[in-house]
């Protein structure tokens, strides 16, 4: 009998996680703590922290999980080492659903930097217009800079407001479309675009609308990531847990 553990908070987590119901399959879908307001899902869910790697080495043998999938945001790096580490101690498969990186193609005009420190460094100069494609986890950051206009997109609306001096903030759910986002740019006045590369489709509308409008993008590139089996659809992450005995060691 499969019980999946699926690590979730991305569109990916929950087209797996109606294909898992589909096929009958005993899943728990698990958000990170500070996930608010979670989209209704066909299995059961959990919300919260697992008190690292051995907190989740003991959720995994107490309710007898089978399969460890991650399918959180390519920038969760602390979560997919813990993930990562815990099914190789509890010897439970594990497999990452993610997304291809974004690559630059033909009229991008990006720079990548390392990290949210070195995209605020970057900033450093006379007064622009910036969209922070970021969520709002990092946004204060960007304070260090505060010459700047900053157009901000947030799924849900803060407790808090930002700390930024001069911003607008836009309350939306994606995804978003390529005429939507050029229109949003072309309405804020936009002439740099700042994004993580989160890679996939679902958030992508912004780059096409910025190469479109001949706009620069300054492109935060992606943590490193523990040694895993990574798969990019989830149908294959279906085909892997059924042609994956459940005492084989992760990967």
């Amino acid at each position: 009998m499969h019980h999946i553990l699926l690590l979730g908070g991305t569109t990916e987590a929950s087209a797996l996680a109606r294909l898992l119901a589909a096929q009958g399959m005993s899943a728990t879908l698990s958000y990170a703590g500070r996930t608010e307001n979670p989209r209704p899902q066909p299995v059961p869910c959990r919300i919260g922290g697992f008190g690292g790697v051995e907190g989740l080495v003991a959720y995994l043998r107490e309710h007898r999980v089978t399969h460890l999938v991650d399918a959180t945001h390519p920038f969760a790096a602390r979560m997919s080492a813990h993930a990562s580490a815990a099914a190789r101690i509890a010897g439970v498969p594990f497999v990452a659903l993610t997304r291809p990186a974004w690559r630059m193609g033909q009229g991008d005009n990006w720079t990548g930097v390392a990290g949210i420190e070195e995209a605020v460094a970057a900033l450093a100069g006379p007064p622009r217009r910036v969209l922070l494609a970021l969520g709002r986890m990092h946004v204060d950051a960007f304070a260090a800079q505060p010459q700047h206009h900053y157009l901000l997109r947030f799924v849900d609306a803060p407790d808090a407001p930002p700390l930024l001096p001069d911003h607008h903030l836009v309350v939306d759910r994606g995804p978003f479309s390529v005429a939507g986002d050029r229109a949003l740019l072309r309405d804020h006045a936009i002439d740099l675009v700042v994004s993580k590369n989160a890679g996939g489709t679902g958030a992508q509308a912004k780059l096409i609308a910025a190469r479109e409008l001949g706009l620069p993008v300054l492109m935060i590139e992606r943590p490193a990531m523990p040694d895993r089996r990574e798969l990019f659809r989830p149908e294959e992450v279906l085909d892997w847990i059924a042609h994956t005995p459940a005492t084989e060691r992760g990967v």
